[in-house]
């Protein structure tokens, strides 16, 4: 009855090693970009805007978290285009829904760049 058990945890522990090795394999990474999240004078919209780091044109996607003057709500915003190699552009607006935003709470940026199919 041992061998059959010794052959079953190293059959466990093979596979746990196959899945963790999975996990750490690397995938196709997006690249961090920088961003800007301003809110707009009267305090009611927030402009979210970005550059693409890349030397290509590239898919960015950028998240801006806020306070308002309201207890429990916190707007986030998430805009996603394409965006030209080096540019900056305004990615999108939000509104606050009728309260006053306070401050940026958090946010993050990241581009992957586009395939060119007439380079391939």
């Amino acid at each position: 009855m041992r061998p059959v058990l010794a052959r079953f945890r190293l059959a466990v522990l093979s596979c746990f090693g196959v899945a963790i090795g999975g996990c750490l394999a690397d995938p196709a990474r997006a690249d961090q970009a920088p961003f800007t999240c301003t809110i707009l004078p009267g305090d009611e919209i927030a402009s979210i805007a970005m550059t693409n780091p890349l030397a290509s044109d590239a898919s960015c996607i950028v998240t801006c978290r806020f306070s308002t003057t309201k207890y429990d709500n916190n707007p986030q915003i998430t805009c996603a285009k394409s965006v030209p190699s080096g540019k900056e552009v305004e990615m999108c607006r939000l509104t606050s829904g009728g309260d006053k935003f306070v401050k940026l709470t958090g946010g993050n940026a990241d581009c992957l760049g586009l395939s060119n199919p007439s380079s391939e």
